[in-house]
């Protein structure tokens, strides 16, 4: 798959000298509100959702290869207040938070008074698009032509384009994908929507681990998500503790994953400490933690290089006159 300067120069900033991804997820919003107070989460103001963000990019982003922001907590203040390294990728989310319409039918919107060309605009690396996503959704087929508009915004800008499909339950009595389901709408989402302009895949891990307790299968659903994503794919934390996510991570690592996009895995316990000991967990447990996954990957991770050909030769002595 050809890829121009502009993608293949951002995906340089994004990955790590091997051509991995080793990303911190620290763009939530509605999640780290009610994890940072539980009880009254819309009391929440703006600096401590900000100062909490700054604070875990100040320990964690040196030891990463990118980050990922959201534009109303951490893009543009990780900019100016110079805890982002410039040697450090930043991946800027698009999509407002939640979904609209309803729990077994969900649809996306874009950010009001954000798009893309602002996120390329303000420097970053890539975009980043979460999609609520069932291939037998009602509204699927609308689902899908918002990642075709964003993908065409990228294509244009010539930025990186992170496509994040989360799985959901098409059953109104049950919010949670049953466990005998997700193998199948996982790789079925990667094979529908990695085609479609997207550079890279931040995937699930494609089955419930609790329900299927063998490693062989953990293995074979791994290598069938590799073969149905059409672009390099990496593995979210969604949620899952940093011990189960660490065991995914090589699983997924050594059957063709590219690499992490990992949040809650590393930094959840942060959420409920303070001052002095807030500090500490960040720069001894947290650390640790990126540090490990960081061996991990860089052991057992598909370099992105793979899917994407070195356009090199095309590169002529008056290239720049046709760019």
């Amino acid at each position: 798959m050809p890829i121009s300067i502009g993608k293949l120069r951002r995906l340089q900033q994004c990955s790590t000298p091997d051509n991995v991804f080793v990303v911190l997820a620290l763009d939530h919003r509605d999640e780290l509100r009610q994890a940072l107070k539980p009880i009254e989460p819309d009391s929440l103001s703006y600096g401590e959702m900000a100062s909490f963000k700054s604070e875990v990019m100040r320990v964690l982003a040196p030891i990463c290869s990118a980050i990922l922001l959201d534009p109303e907590y951490g893009a543009a203040q990780a900019i100016a207040g110079g805890t982002l390294s410039g040697t450090t990728g930043l991946l800027v989310t698009v999509e407002a938070a939640g979904y609209v319409g309803e729990a077994t039918d969900r649809r996306n919107e874009l950010l009001p008074g954000w798009d893309v060309a602002k996120v390329a605009r303000m420097g970053a690396s890539a975009v980043k698009m979460r999609l609520y996503y069932h291939p037998e959704a009602r509204h699927a087929s609308k689902q899908e032509a918002l990642v075709d508009e964003v993908a065409a915004a990228c294509r244009e800008r010539e930025i990186p384009f992170f496509l994040e499909p989360v799985p959901y339950s098409l059953d109104r009595k049950s919010a949670e994908l049953p466990a005998g389901d997700k193998r199948a709408v996982v790789i079925e989402s990667a094979r529908r929507l990695s085609g479609r302009g997207i550079d890279v895949l931040k995937s699930d891990f494609p089955l419930d681990t609790e329900a299927e307790p063998r490693r062989g299968e953990w293995e074979a659903a791994c290598r069938e998500l590799s073969e149905a994503s059409a672009v390099p794919w990496v593995l979210r934390s969604g949620g899952a503790s940093y011990r189960e996510f660490r065991i995914q991570t090589e699983i997924a690592c050594r059957c063709g994953a590219g690499g992490v996009v990992a949040g809650r895995a590393v930094w959840q316990e942060a959420t409920d400490r303070r001052d002095g000991s807030l500090a500490e967990f960040l720069e001894n447990t947290a650390v640790d933690r990126m540090v490990e996954l960081s061996d991990i990957i860089a052991e057992h991770a598909m370099p992105w290089t793979r899917y994407f050909p070195s356009p090199v030769e095309d590169i002529s002595e008056s290239w720049y006159e046709q760019y």
